[in-house]
């Protein structure tokens, strides 16, 4: 074959292998975000009953955030940043895959969980919390969406606050007006000599027994709050203004200042000063709730003055903080009583 026939075998060749190939497929590039999209606080529905999370993000030179997933503390986070149409923010967790025969870990993982958000509109968000499984054969997604909270920009005047007529909402003899959040869960609380007490007792042997939490059939907007409460030694519980913030009742006396110990507005607030009682002691709360704003006497001692609540706590049953909700208690951490809970609705 002469050179000529060669060339003309190699272009009708690469001619029948172009017939061949797939139409090009055109990619979509979806238009990037800035990064002030997303700056500001997020209050997040997470997809499941009752489940609740809040998103802060800032800008200081950096971008920056914190994150608050269902339950525990609201925790900066190890990493955010922008990708293309989405922000992403990792948190990490330690992971142990095997020990040694003196139960020493001899194999861990930093495992990454990711919340990927996206914009939808001015003040909407919405997206996906990434977690691998325990095997690393896959990754259990959560759905979410969430609303951008306004800011909170003034302190409302406390001295010119009016209130309508005291609710008792504990009447001294049984559970009228109060039931379980979570109907599959065991009730631990009980009336005994005109107390509420709530015993939630592990059988020494078998299935651990999950407690619930107790909530009020009536619903709140803003108000003041007194009650007595009585904690054992070592144990803890939480009220719950509007199932959304909550003040922390735990046995904290003798320990230093932290955002987690007796009448502190969980993992956001930090007491002013320690007014503790040593446990197995009544003590008193006088909080007020108004305009996204906590005030909380302890014993007698002021020690939140009318500071910014920026969003739920851990254990928040909604995310709409503008909404009427319940007082709830918490029952599944220790054994607590409580007595003369008396609720004043404030008059707007």
């Amino acid at each position: 074959m002469n050179f000529a026939s060669k060339s003309l075998l190699i272009i009708i060749l690469v001619t029948l292998m172009r017939c061949q190939q797939p139409e090009t497929t055109t990619v979509v590039t979806p238009d990037p975000v800035e990064i002030n999209d997303f700056i500001g606080h997020w209050s997040l529905d997470i997809e499941g009953d009752m489940a609740v999370g809040w998103l802060g993000v800032t800008n200081d030179g950096f971008l920056d955030a914190s994150l608050l997933w269902r339950g525990g503390s609201v925790v900066p986070v190890a990493n955010v940043y922008i990708q293309g149409d989405r922000l992403i923010a990792t948190r990490l967790s330690n992971r142990v895959r095997a020990r040694d025969e003196n139960g020493e870990a001899t194999r861990s993982h930093q495992v990454t969980n990711t919340l990927e958000v996206f914009k939808k509109g001015d003040n909407e968000v919405y997206g996906y919390y990434l977690v691998p499984t325990n095997d690393g054969l896959g990754v259990d997604t959560t759905t979410f969406v969430g609303i951008k909270l306004p800011e909170i920009t003034q302190k409302p005047d406390l001295s010119s606050l009016k209130f309508s007529e005291p609710v008792s909402l504990f009447n001294g003899k049984d559970l009228t007006g109060w039931r379980l959040l979570n109907e599959n869960q065991k009730n631990g609380f009980s009336v005994e000599n005109g107390v509420l007490v709530n015993n939630p007792v592990q059988p020494e042997n078998g299935e651990h027994i999950r407690y619930g939490n107790i909530r009020t059939d009536q619903e709140f907007e803003d108000f003041n709050l007194t009650l007595e409460v009585n904690i054992p030694k070592g144990n803890n519980s939480g009220v719950y203004l509007r199932g959304i913030y909550e003040i922390q009742v735990l046995d904290s006396y003798g320990q230093p200042l932290d955002s987690h110990n007796m009448g502190a507005l969980y993992s956001r607030i930090t007491p002013s000063t320690a007014a503790e009682k040593p446990a197995d002691t009544w003590q008193t709360l006088d909080i007020t709730l108004i305009d996204r704003h906590i005030t909380v006497i302890l014993n007698g001692t002021k020690i939140i003055d009318n500071q910014p609540a920026y969003g739920p706590t851990g254990g928040a049953i909604s995310h709409d903080v503008f909404a009427k909700g319940p007082i709830y208690l918490q029952g599944d951490h220790g054994k607590v009583s409580y007595r003369n809970i008396v609720l004043k609705p404030i008059i707007k």
